[in-house]
Parts: structure tokens; sequence; C-alpha cells
């Protein structure tokens, strides 16, 4: 019974390992490659698949997605001697699962090697310049040449992609001060544009402010040349009007010889005025203005004894006439006249006096190596063109 039983349990077991030898499960985007004795018999679809126990073996699970490997940076050599530095990714996939099995014994291995060995023919060819600015050729070189390569393994390349070019530390030191004097030369170009325009604009404005002081100028000269001939013309009209005015004034007022004379003798203390005047004349005339003043009916040469004419009055407005008072309330009688006059004559012959007494003294004073002339005490009057004193 127990030998039974122990065989019963052999043979149940036996069934189980037959059944798991038998039954495959297969993930999505996977092949599995099944040998007979040693022999490719058949590749595994996704699922569940059945095989023939202790004939069948699953030797290879190939992966059908498209798989991403990065290769570590190689050295390789530019066509001016210079050693960069290069790492890539390649993208890739398989597309026959069973040469990829049997045509070659490691895929991922090969392409690596193919890669380096391409990348190095390729940048052989290329100086430096070119192997940075041309990556897009780069990549479009490598992946052609893997692609043909690896299409006898059942895989095909998608793409190939440079992630980074690294030429040697004293070259990138001279890169960067190559790029930073590019950049300081075309900072200089357009610093110097800039004060170009920058002058180019200031003349301009300058040109302009010229151009327009030079017109400001020119119309204010004009103004003011209109203006002062506008004032002289009503300066010389109006001194003409007041000439006039005054002529026919006076002789409206009908002037005698005596108040003639009066006015030329008020004009004497001025002409002794002054502290500079050493030698002062006196008009010959006065003889005969102070004998015209005495008798009030002498006559001096060259003044009319009465003007005629028509001579209008000037126009006092709204104010009265001025009427002659003597201070009583009464007219002056025409003697009364005559003795003012007189009087008046003295005081303007004192004055005179006076006036060039002073002046002699102060010039005395400021001179004392001359002796001065003594002062008789009446000016000395004599008929002629002048008298010296």
């Amino acid at each position: 019974m127990t030998a039974f039983l122990i065989v019963l349990a052999l043979v149940a077991l036996l069934v189980v390992v037959t059944l798991i030898k038998s039954v495959r499960v297969v993930q999505q985007q996977t092949v599995g490659i099944v040998e007979r004795f040693g022999k490719f018999k058949v590749g595994l679809q996704p699922g569940l698949n059945l095989l023939t126990p202790f004939v069948d073996k699953v030797r290879y699970t190939i992966d059908m997605r498209e798989q991403v490997v990065a290769f570590p940076p190689q050295g390789v050599i530019t066509e001016d001697n210079l050693m960069v530095s290069i790492d890539s990714v390649i993208y890739f996939q398989v597309n026959d699962p069973v040469r990829a099995t049997y045509e070659i014994s490691n895929y991922i291995q090969a392409i690596e090697q193919l890669t380096m060995t391409t990348l190095r023919n390729i940048i052989g060819g290329m100086d430096l310049e070119q192997t940075l600015t041309s990556r897009e050729e780069i990549n479009e070189k490598l992946r052609y040449v893997l692609d043909e390569a690896t299409g006898k393994w059942g895989i095909r390349v998608n793409r190939v992609e440079l992630r980074s070019i690294d030429p040697p530390p004293s070259i990138q030191d001279s890169m960067e001060k190559q790029m930073r004097a590019d950049r300081d030369k075309r900072a200089a170009i357009l610093t110097a544009e800039g004060m170009r325009q920058s002058a180019v604009l200031s003349a301009e404005g300058q040109k302009q402010s010229a151009i327009l002081t030079a017109q400001g100028d020119r119309e204010s000269r004009i103004l003011r040349a209109q203006a002062e001939r506008e004032a002289r013309i009503l300066k010389a009209q109006g001194e003409a009007q007041a000439i006039t005015t005054v002529f026919n004034a006076i002789h409206a007022g009908k002037p005698d010889q005596g108040l003639l004379a009066y006015q030329y003798l008020q004009m004497l203390p001025s002409i002794a005025q002054g502290d500079s005047n050493k030698l002062w004349i006196i008009p010959s005339e006065i003889g005969k203005a102070m004998e015209g003043l005495g008798s009030a009916v002498g006559q001096i040469a060259g003044i009319t004894q009465k003007a005629e004419g028509p001579f209008p009055e000037p126009e006092l407005g709204d104010s009265a006439a001025v009427q002659v008072d003597s201070g009583m309330g009464t007219a002056a009688t025409p003697d009364a006249a005559v003795a003012e006059a007189d009087n008046a004559v003295q005081e303007a012959i004192a004055a005179a006096q006076n006036a060039a007494v002073s002046s002699r003294s102060q010039q005395a004073q400021a001179t004392p190596a001359v002796t001065a002339a003594p002062e008789p005490t009446t000016p000395p009057v004599q008929d002629g063109p002048s008298q010296e004193r």
C-alpha cells in the first residue's frame, strides 16, 4: 500500500512538471525563440503557447520594443589633429528576432563598436569648426551607416544623437577668448554706431537751432530797425510839432525887446558855472540888452521891434486864460513892469559875477603859483564880438 502511494505521488508530480513544461505565457511586444534539440523550431507570439515537454525549449526572449542605448564618451581625432570627446545615443528596434538571435551574439555591443568606428571615420574628415557646427550632418551619416550595417542582423536604427562634443580644455579656453573678443568687437561696433547716430542727431539739432536762432535774430533786427525808424519818425514829428507850437506861441504872445533881453540875460549865470571853466565870454549884445532894459525902447540888432503875421495861439485845453496880477488885485502898470525887469537884470548880473568869482577862486586854490587878477566890481561891457576876463 505504501509503495502504491509513492508511485501515485510520483505520477502526479510528473504530470504537474509536464504541464509546466508544456505551457508558456509570452508578454506583449515580446517573442520567444523555441529550440527543439538545439535547433530553432518556432517563435512564440504574445499570449498562451503550448510546447512539447522535455523536447522544446525557450532559448531566448527578444524584446520587440524600440530601445535606447547611451554609449560612454569616446575620444575622436579631427582632421586638424585635435582630440574631441563625443558621447552618443542610439535608438534602435529589433525587426527579426530570429536573425537578431542567430546572426550575432550580442547586437548591443556590436552597435556600440560600430558607432565608435563610424564616428572616427566621419569626424576624421572634418576640422574642429565643422565638427562643432555640423551636428545634424554627423547624426544623419552615422544613422545611415549603422542602419545599413545592422539590417542583416534584423535590427533597424531609427535615430542617432550626439549628446556632447567636448574639445580639449585649452581649445575651450581659446574658443571662449575668441567668442569674448568677437562679442567685445560687436559691442564696440554697436557703441560706435550709437555714438555716430548721437553725434549726427546732435549736429542736426545744433544746425536747426543755429538756423532758428539766425532767423530769430534777423526778424528781431528787422523789428528793432522798424521800431527805431518809427520812433525817429515820431520823434521828428514831435519835435517839429513842438517847434511849431513854441514858435506860434511866442509870436502869438507878441514879445517885445525888453522881454527878449530879459530872457537873454537869464542865461548868463549858466555860462560861468563849471569847475573847469578858466575862460568865459560875455557877448557884445549884453550892453544893448541892458540899454533895452533901461529904456524899454531900445532895439537889438537882429531882433525885430514888432512881430507881424498870423500866428495862432497854442491850444491850452479847457483852462482859463492866465491874468497877470500885481499882488494887490489890480493889473500892473508899464512902469512897474519896467522896474521889475530892471531889478531882475541886476540880480542876474550879480549872480553871474558871483559865479565867476567862485570859479576863479577855485582855480586859484588849485594852482597857487599863478597870481589871480583882481575882480572888478562890475563886469565891463564892450561892444564887439566877445570879451575875455
